[in-house]
């Protein structure tokens, strides 16, 4: 049977115009991931983005207000994507146990494309959110953001795990922020690794399973 491709659905208020609706929405999203991966979110632009896809810089605003939007666009899909991948992983299984180690595997793992989606990598998505995810929120206007479900994926995500968690052990006073905290260790100590290694015990892609093991570690001891 033929996959087909995963739709996720987007917080309206991120777009000014849906960029999967259209073949140019579609290409600045393959092509934003790609440059911001190359050159980094400060130095990124509309305009340096438009002249790598052959477009004109007003197109390009014709579907995001500004380039800290679409950045919220690309982190907002890819936590949503991560979560997709839990739930199914996680669908019939009863065991909430399995759950959490389920879901410290995934967020720990490196991550492969997802071939139903050709035009967004998330194995570089992966490392713009490693690199650059914070920028999304570490921001004056993050209050107002949050008031417009700009960040619902990413707490969604965390509030599937803190759901793991509080099966596992009802009575576990804190099981929001041990799932906050899984999600972005997981995630930073990944970043350490390749970039500063001295803040890890962890030494390379190798270690990836040792990093699981030490997450598992820090959950289970506290629940």
């Amino acid at each position: 049977m033929m996959e087909l491709p995963l739709k996720i659905k987007m917080n309206e208020k991120l777009f000014l115009r849906n960029p999967e609706e259209t073949e140019l929405g579609r290409k600045i999203i393959e092509h934003s991931i790609i440059h911001i991966h190359k050159i980094g979110f400060e130095a990124f632009t509309f305009k340096k983005l438009a002249k790598e896809i052959k477009t004109t810089e007003a197109g390009i605003y014709r579907y995001f207000e500004n380039k800290h939007r679409l950045l919220l666009y690309i982190v907002d899909w890819y936590w949503s994507w991560q979560e997709y991948r839990l739930i199914f992983q996680t669908n019939n299984i009863t065991s909430p146990e399995i759950k959490i180690k389920k879901a410290i595997q995934l967020l720990s793992s490196p991550v492969e494309d997802d071939t139903t989606i050709d035009y967004i990598s998330e194995k570089i998505l992966n490392e713009i959110v490693m690199a650059e995810g914070a920028k999304s929120f570490l921001t004056k206007h993050v209050r107002e953001d949050n008031q417009d479900k700009l960040f619902k994926p990413y707490k969604d995500l965390c509030v599937r795990v803190a759901g793991f968690i509080k099966e596992y052990n009802p009575k576990y006073k804190y099981p929001h922020s041990l799932s906050s905290t899984i999600v972005e260790m997981a995630h930073s100590q990944k970043f350490y690794m390749h970039n500063l290694p001295s803040l890890t015990d962890f030494g390379g892609a190798k270690d990836e399973k040792k990093l699981v093991s030490f997450l598992e570690e820090l959950v289970f001891s506290n629940i």
